[in-house]
């Protein structure tokens, strides 16, 4: 048995390259071998969203406050908000942050292969969050 005390992990603000806009990030878990899962709180301003991007296993986001925006590659910007529970499959290209005018937090999982949990893609544009 592990028990990670809350706060024991220090918060990290989300890298200008991976992210627009002002971004928390804090560390929840992350699984020993043999598994492979790892998790965090992810808090997004107003107007603040990943970068397109992808995971080798898939991701679960599940909101925790808020209002935001989800979208997968040729796919609407859809609407999410507290208590919704969004899944992408694996290598599906998508982003998700905040909307405009009200702050979003969520608990991102997903796994670890080969050592990477994440592809990072371009920006997404001010167009393409712009179109819900």
């Amino acid at each position: 048995m592990k028990i990670t005390r809350s706060g024991s992990t220090p918060s990290t603000k989300g890298p200008a390259e991976w992210f627009t806009g002002t971004v928390r990030m804090d560390p929840l878990f992350r699984a020993e071998d043999p598994g492979r899962a790892a998790g965090s709180h992810v808090t997004f301003e107003p107007g603040a969203r990943t970068a397109w991007h992808t995971h080798p296993a898939g991701q679960t986001l599940i909101v925790t406050f808020g209002r935001g925006r989800v979208q997968r590659e040729g796919g609407p910007v859809e609407e999410i908000s507290q208590g919704d529970v969004v899944w992408f499959p694996a290598g599906e290209k998508h982003w998700h942050g905040a909307t405009p005018d009200t702050a979003m937090s969520h608990i991102a999982i997903q796994e670890v292969i080969d050592g990477e949990a994440v592809t990072w893609m371009e920006k997404v544009t001010d167009g393409e969050y712009g179109a819900a």
